[in-house]
């Protein structure tokens, strides 16, 4: 890499590679979660997820590069650990506790990375890509303060409770 372009370009194929990984793991949380409203918050992700790879599909055609061929190491180890957790036996609520946790960990960790692109996108003039990943950094940040609402007003204090 020698420019911020291609700095950019790897930004771009690093999300790509991410959101496929999620695309893969969501419907495991989403069978994992027990109370209705996390269920429903993951399946809508699911949906803005697909929606999310399919954007950067679209960035990538019109940058004339292909998405595939890098791998996000930081959502395969991510994702690892999300799998790890479903694994451990845990009682309904402290399954659906750690569930947040886990997808709050991806959510941040998307922040940074579409934050980071959309600077990029900017600075490099590309302002009709920039304002598509926004659309996408707006989504996570909705979907982390969906997931904090859902932790902080009822499945922690339900977790709590297993004593």
């Amino acid at each position: 890499m020698k420019t911020l372009e291609d700095l950019f370009e790897h930004q771009i194929k690093d999300l790509y590679s991410a959101e496929t990984q999620l695309v893969k793991v969501l419907p495991k949380m989403i069978d994992k979660a027990s109370d209705s409203k996390l269920k429903e918050t993951f399946e809508g992700h699911l949906a803005e997820t697909k929606m999310q790879k399919s954007r950067l599909e679209t960035i990538c055609r019109e940058m004339n590069i292909t998405p595939a061929g890098e791998t996000c190491k930081a959502m395969k180890g991510l994702i690892k650990e999300t799998k790890h957790f479903i694994s451990e036996a845990a009682t309904d609520d402290v399954m659906d506790a750690g569930l947040i946790a886990e997808a709050q960990r991806v959510e941040h960790y998307e922040i940074s990375g579409y934050g980071t692109a959309v600077r990029f996108a900017k600075e490099l003039g590309h302002r009709n890509i920039a304002k598509t990943l926004q659309e996408t950094l707006d989504e996570e940040y909705d979907t982390d303060n969906k997931l904090d609402k859902l932790a902080e007003g009822r499945l922690n204090k339900k977790a709590i409770d297993q004593n």
